[in-house]
């Protein structure tokens, strides 16, 4: 029996130190306070279910000194490439631990191991979670329908019904825009958004304000010509961000791909009251595919968009169209995501 509480003991360890690192990373990287409890209620599970168990035998049964297991190590565990490694080893090692001590439990405390087999299955949801958040470069380049939202456009409607409509329409990204507004005022906005998103695997992005998109933890940042630079503005997002940056010509392309943006707006496509600057023409999207074909960069058609302009832009290639109007001021919010979605996934 003292090999089994060995056992137990050594996985009880890996598993408190991995939701450690998990927590960090959603504590202080990530700046998300879902992650952050779920990985704080785990631990506090997890010393209940010590507290179920001959703990005084688990330690007991400690011994590090003889344990064959330290001298050994595989050449990846010395190397972690970037802080979406680090969170995945401990993911990883966090159920791997809990698969351990489910077993095990069976012989010592059979009444346990249901509580365990639980844990385990929250486990898979924390990570599918974290990696969610970490990974949004490959996730944003999925996006079809990009919806930009301002609370001013909104049809007799809360900004968060809204945002709501057009994700149950089928939008797979939402961008916050809000030109005027206050600062607290903005700040709630985006944590609301951020608390949606969140709850619907979307990603959030914010317009302009790289201060309250660090403050949210927001998954990126869309800047106009003259807003921050790039390289600035990423100081203050979290790792793994993304910043797109508006582009209306070949030139602002080039500066936009050197600065280090993440993607391109391209536009305006149509005439559009939300901007002042003419429209650049569909024809601009077979411009910039043809400019930057060896760079694999998305491009986002925006302006003046709706359901009976974006065939055209399939048609000139576009695989992403950023939507403001057609939707905020829609009377369905939702349907008219999805007559747009619809198109885009013909």
């Amino acid at each position: 029996m003292r090999e089994i509480y060995r056992i137990l003991d050594a996985n009880f360890n890996r598993s408190r130190e991995a939701l450690r690192v998990i927590e960090d990373c959603g504590r202080f990287v990530l700046n998300d306070p879902a992650i952050t409890a779920m990985a704080k209620h785990f631990r506090s599970d997890l010393k209940e279910l010590l507290d179920n168990l001959p703990s005084k035998e688990l330690l007991a049964s400690r011994d590090t000194a003889s344990d064959v297991g330290t001298e050994f190590t595989s050449p990846t565990e010395k190397k972690r490439e970037d802080i979406e490694d680090v969170a995945t080893a401990a993911c990883k090692r966090l159920t791997e631990s809990l698969r351990t001590i489910e077993e095990y439990c069976k012989v010592v405390a059979p009444d346990q191991s249901i509580a365990v087999e639980r844990m385990r299955y929250d486990a898979y949801t924390l990570e599918q979670r974290l990696a969610t958040r970490l990974l949004v470069a490959p996730r944003f380049a999925e996006v079809k329908l990009y919806a930009l939202l301002s609370s001013s456009l909104c049809d007799g409607q809360s900004l968060r019904e809204v945002a709501r409509a057009a994700i149950n329409g089928g939008a797979d990204a939402i961008q916050l825009r809000e030109k005027n507004t206050p600062d607290d005022v903005f700040l709630a906005m985006a944590a609301e958004l951020r608390e949606l998103t969140d709850q619907t695997g979307k990603l959030l992005l914010i317009n302009d304000r790289a201060d309250i998109a660090a403050l949210v933890g927001a998954d990126g940042l869309h800047l106009g010509q003259h807003d921050l630079p790039v390289r600035e503005a990423r100081k203050l997002l979290r790792p793994g961000a993304i910043i797109g940056r508006s582009t209306h010509s070949i030139q602002q392309a080039r500066e936009a791909i050197n600065e280090g943006a993440d993607y391109m707006a391209i536009g305006p496509m149509f005439a559009t009251t939300n901007k002042k600057r003419p429209p650049v023409g569909p024809g601009m999207l077979e411009e910039f595919a043809a400019a930057f074909k060896e760079i694999d960069l998305p491009l986002v058609a925006i302006g003046g968009i709706n359901a009976d302009n974006v065939a055209e832009l399939l048609q000139r290639g576009a695989k992403c169209v950023a939507v403001c109007g057609a939707i905020n001021c829609a009377e369905d919010p939702q349907a008219a995501a999805e007559e747009i979605k619809k198109q885009l996934e013909q």
